[in-house]
């Protein structure tokens, strides 16, 4: 059998461009493997959930009876990571009919309270 000479160039031309398309595409092109599109859904909708659960979390610090000496406390934090086992450990992170307090959900209301005390 008789292979055309144009064979060899045409077939690596098809697998060198074929190779370049998908390395564009995941780099550049925005194309996502199901894992990383599965990821960045998850992390997004958590994102979303905890920024919907914040008002909450500063509505419980507002309704906390000793809430005005527990945010003098607050303020004096300077660390955001004391800051948040703080609104851990005050209950505010600790949404209704949950057990225990939120890690992230105390970490973005810290930070909220802490703008709100600036402002």
């Amino acid at each position: 059998m008789n292979v055309p000479t144009w064979t060899k160039p045409a077939i690596l031309g098809a697998i060198v461009g074929a190779v370049a398309t998908m390395v564009f595409g995941f780099s550049q092109g925005g194309w996502y493997t199901g894992n990383s599109a599965e990821r960045m859904a998850d992390q997004k909708s958590t994102a979303a959930v905890i920024d919907a659960l914040i008002p909450i979390c500063l509505s419980q610090s507002k309704l906390d009876p000793d809430s005005t000496a527990k945010l003098a406390q607050f303020a004096a934090i300077k660390t955001s990571y004391e800051q948040r086992d703080f609104v851990m450990k005050t209950g505010w992170a600790t949404m209704p009919a949950a057990e225990q307090p939120d890690r992230d959900l105390a970490a973005a209301c810290a930070g909220a309270l802490s703008k709100a005390g600036q402002g």
